[in-house]
This record gives C-alpha cells, sequence and structure tokens, in this order.
C-alpha cells in the first residue's frame, strides 16, 4: 500500500498578488509630450512642473478673477468703481447695495420666477424622455427607428430657423386656439421639446438588460410598472443629468422668455435685469448681477459630481 502525498504551496499574502499581477501585466507607455526616461532627467521635470503651474495659476486668475472682482464691485459705490475700478479691495463697503436690489427692486421675484422656470423645463423635460426614450427603447414599436432617426435631424437644424414658427405656435396653440404669451408654460413646453436629451435617455435605456425587463413582464407587470419599478429606479444617474442640464439652460436662456414673457411680472433674472439696468446706479447693478451669478454657482458646487458626469456622457453621444 503506497502513501499519496498531495503538495500544496503556501499562502500567497496580498502584497505578493498585486506584485505578480503587475509583473505580469504589459507596461504601458505614456502618451505625452515626454517619456518616464526624459521625465528621470531633472531639467525636463522641473521645466514640466513650471509649465504646469504656469498654467494651472493663469486658469484660477481666467475663472476666479472676474468673480472676485464682481463681488468687489457689489459692495463698492458707483465713484469708486468710475474712477478707480480695477481695485479688488474697496475703500469703503457699502452694503446698502444688496438692501436696495433687494426691497426696492425686489429682484426676489426675478429669482423666484426664474427658480420655477428652471424647474418647470427640468420637470417637463424628464416627463418628454423618459416616456419617449422609454417608448423607442424598450417598447419598439415597428415605426421607432423612423422616429429615431427624425429626432436626430433636428439636431442639425439651427435653434434660430425655428424661432419663428415657434412663435406662433405659442402665439395660436394648434387644436386649442389660446395664446401661451406671458405663461411659464411657453417657456416650459419647448424645452421639454429636447433632440439631445431624448437621445441621451434612449442610449442609457438601452444599456439596461433586456433580461430584467423580460423577467419583469413573465412576473406580470404591465408597460407602466415596467416603467415605473423597474426603469426609473436605474435610470436615476442620467435622469439626475438631464434635470440639471435642462434647469441650467433654463437659467440662462434670453432670448425666447424675452419673446414669450413681456409681462414684467412673470419676467426672469435673465430677461428682466437687463430691461431695469438704465435705472439703475452702477453700483446697484453689479449687486444685481453677483446675486443671480451666486444661483448657478451653487447649484454646480452641490451637484458637480453630476455636472461632470452630463460632460462626459455628452462626449459619448457627440463621438
Amino acid at each position: 500500500m503506497t502513501d499519496t502525498y498531495t503538495l500544496t504551496q503556501p499562502p500567497v499574502s496580498p502584497s505578493s498578488r498585486r506584485r505578480l499581477r503587475r509583473q505580469e501585466e504589459p507596461e504601458e507607455v505614456p502618451r505625452s509630450v515626454s517619456s518616464w526616461g526624459d521625465r528621470r532627467r531633472p531639467v525636463v521635470r522641473w521645466t514640466l512642473r513650471i509649465v504646469q503651474t504656469l498654467v494651472l495659476i493663469g486658469l484660477i486668475v481666467a475663472a476666479v478673477l472676474p468673480l472676485v472682482w464682481l463681488a468687489k464691485a457689489s459692495v463698492s459705490t458707483t465713484t469708486e468703481l468710475v474712477t478707480d475700478p480695477l481695485t479688488l479691495i474697496p475703500s469703503v463697503f457699502d452694503w446698502s447695495n444688496y438692501a436696495a436690489v433687494w426691497n426696492d427692486l425686489g429682484i426676489w421675484r426675478y429669482l423666484l420666477n426664474t427658480l420655477l422656470m428652471a424647474l418647470g423645463s427640468a420637470a417637463v423635460t424628464l416627463f418628454v424622455c423618459v416616456t419617449g426614450a422609454y417608448t423607442l427603447s424598450i417598447l419598439r414599436p415597428r415605426w421607432g427607428n423612423v422616429v429615431y432617426w427624425a429626432v436626430l435631424a433636428t439636431l442639425f437644424i439651427p435653434g434660430i430657423v425655428s424661432l419663428v414658427p415657434l412663435y406662433l405656435t405659442v402665439l395660436d396653440l394648434p387644436g386649442l386656439g389660446i395664446s401661451l404669451l406671458n405663461t411659464l408654460w411657453a417657456v416650459w413646453l419647448p424645452a421639454g421639446a429636447s433632440a439631445f436629451s431624448l437621445v441621451l435617455a434612449k442610449r442609457f435605456f438601452d444599456s439596461i438588460p433586456r433580461e430584467l425587463i423580460e423577467a419583469a413582464r413573465i412576473d406580470g407587470a404591465g408597460p407602466v410598472r415596467v416603467l415605473w419599478s423597474l426603469v426609473i429606479p436605474l435610470s436615476r444617474p442620467i435622469l439626475s443629468v438631464l434635470a440639471l442640464l435642462s434647469a441650467v439652460a433654463a437659467y440662462k436662456e434670453y432670448l425666447w422668455p424675452l419673446l414669450v414673457l413681456q409681462d414684467p411680472g412673470v419676467q426672469p433674472i435673465s430677461v428682466a435685469l437687463p430691461r431695469i439696468e438704465p435705472a439703475l446706479e452702477y453700483s446697484v447693478m453689479m449687486a444685481a448681477l453677483f446675486l443671480s451669478m451666486v444661483v448657478p454657482i451653487g447649484l454646480f458646487l452641490i451637484f458637480q459630481r453630476q455636472f461632470l458626469r452630463s460632460v462626459g456622457l455628452a462626449n459619448g453621444i457627440k463621438g
């Protein structure tokens, strides 16, 4: 009778596994203006560091300096802005500019109108894009490809070309015979007809595994239940991106609200400030501009991860 001996290898530590994995993987060649061999040279290394530092400082100055100057101008007097506009620290801090903008000018009303316009545009955009992308990507009707390519074709039409037909449509809504002028619906409905947002949502819906949808249908879920309980929860990242893009686009829109919102009581801040600018002092106008700038900067700081994700998704669609 012979004994059988089993040879076992000693356990390998995690650090050893990582070291072996790095040795097996091929070394990546850096794609840059200089190789790793050049970067080991002190002259090249320090030259690259100096260039990178100067570029970074230039970008910071170009991005931050106008904001700092506007913040300084908002608490300066009109006389100081005219006589010495390039100083970054005012000689006297005049906080009454904000009081005049908030109380006398009533800028809070225009900010509220802008907030309502942005939120409504985001809600309508989400409704149109989710339902349209769900129909084209999940339900897949026979005429889906025709509609999809027709939507893609609208991306090549300049917005200024459709400005007059869109205005005539809002002026006399077909089938209803009503006018949407001086109502926020005149801004909300055109904002929802975004071909880019629809394509972005459809591309994301296409990535949802079909096995999940088929399993939900086998369990007896209808189209509405599949959309509400499966597709929308899985699509929260793209929905947040679309909502932010639509809200920011509505916040900075000027020409279309100027045409359809002629009543000062419903105008956003982008339309109201140029209208009242001739009647304001220079320093008060700077305070109004600074307050109008705080909102988008705050949105970016809060939702910067979603903004960066939207840039990546947009580049993927355009590529």
